[in-house]
């Protein structure tokens, strides 16, 4: 099996992350372009993200393994990049964020993957799509890393809307899950 182009992109995603854990984990206040390498690494990730989801739809190349690859990229990606910037020691305070904000990013993250694979398992398929508040979320995560890394005085308001979202959307997609895992278990 070949991948299409989208899925090379979120294929590089995967690849970023382990330099972006590189710049992160050797960064120091004297060493300020780690910083920068951290900050280009993510962006090109995101771009990458845009443009594997712009790609599938205007080109038509959505496959099976597209609708679990890139999301699986996105996942990898973010809950790699708020584990670092959350306990990564070597991070000045005005870069780390409060162990509890990974905590519920990854919670949400680890939910939907647990959810998604208990209904697999029932169901045999897996009908999943984003839901508005999903993206919403996943675009303020990425967000908030950003103006984190790059000390941007909105980081604090931004914060906070990025967990509302981030709950919003998992209570949604524990919602959507509840009603296909109930659904598959009565008809069989």
């Amino acid at each position: 099996m070949t991948l299409n182009l989208a899925n090379r992109l979120s294929a590089f995603r995967i690849l970023l992350i382990p330099l972006f854990i590189a710049a992160i984990m050797y960064y120091r206040p004297e060493k300020d372009y780690l910083r920068l390498l951290a900050i280009g690494i993510f962006v090109l990730a995101i771009l990458s993200d845009a443009l594997d989801g712009y790609i599938a739809r205007v080109k038509g190349e959505r496959t099976k393994l597209g609708t679990f690859f890139d999301p699986l990229a996105d996942k990898l990606l973010l809950i790699t990049v708020y584990i670092c910037l959350s306990l990564v020691k070597t991070l000045p305070a005005q870069f780390k964020l409060a162990p509890w904000v990974a905590i519920i990013v990854i919670s949400r993250d680890a939910i939907l993957v647990l959810g998604s694979a208990l209904i697999y398992m029932v169901n045999g398929e897996l009908n999943i799509s984003p839901t508005i508040f999903g993206k919403i979320a996943t675009f303020l995560q990425m967000i908030t890393v950003l103006a984190l890394l790059l000390q941007l005085k909105i980081l604090f308001p931004l914060l906070y809307v990025m967990i509302f979202f981030t709950v919003l959307s998992g209570l949604d997609y524990i919602r959507i899950g509840s009603k296909q895992f109930n659904s598959s278990s009565n008809t069989k």
